[in-house]
């Protein structure tokens, strides 16, 4: 969602873009229709420009306790792009200033040069449909991970959480009713998904 100066009155669902994409040089592009309320604000911007922070919130696509993986907030400055989106639509641009990320794995700045450095994650675009297929078709073996826990004892249920090149993170539910994570890396980063099938049979292997 998109924080805009002057637009607390707006509906939260009209500052969600329909659309969004990393360009080259690690701007931002965010496309919605021509009537919301960011365009009308980025149209009017004194000087052309508008201060404004992407606000992302990144939840498992797994039925767990807590399931918000973590945040992201990116400002900047947000300008038009006209003549790049369809008739109805307008992309708007947002260059950016600064990064900051609070996620499972900690939180941090991230400089505008590290984020346009920055490459997806291979697994990114697969993530959803291989964490639920490994808990709806895989469940025996996500349950027999609990045996790599020997210094926590008592698990009774564990679910995928989340998963890239480096490894796989799980939830785990104790007797007392309690979560905590665990996480299992691989020996190698994965470069694709048959990689990942290589790696989680191995994870597995070890759990059995």
């Amino acid at each position: 969602m998109l924080i805009l100066p002057g637009a607390d009155g707006a509906r939260s669902e009209d500052l969600m873009p329909e659309a969004r994409v990393v360009g080259t040089d690690g701007e931002v592009y965010l496309m919605f229709p021509a009537d919301a309320p960011a365009v009308r604000a980025a149209t009017h911007a004194q000087d052309g420009d508008l201060p404004a922070v992407l606000e992302l919130t990144d939840v498992a696509p797994v039925a767990v306790p807590d399931r918000v993986r973590g945040r992201a907030w990116v400002s900047g400055r947000l300008t038009c792009a006209p003549g790049v989106a369809e008739p109805g639509r307008m992309m708007l641009r947002l260059a950016v200033g600064e990064v900051y990320v609070d996620d499972l794995w900690g939180d941090a700045a991230v400089r505008p040069e590290e984020f346009a450095d920055a490459l997806p994650d291979p697994l990114t675009g697969y993530e959803t449909e291989l964490l639920q297929h490994l808990a709806a078709a895989h469940d025996d073996h996500v349950q027999g991970l609990s045996g790599l826990l020997g210094h926590r004892a008592g698990v009774q249920r564990v679910v995928p959480l989340a998963l890239d090149r480096f490894g796989l993170r799980v939830r785990c539910r104790d007797t007392a009713g309690q979560s905590f994570d665990a996480r299992f890396d691989f020996p190698e980063p994965v470069q694709d998904v048959q990689g990942l099938r290589r790696a989680m049979r191995a994870l597995f292997e070890a759990a059995g």
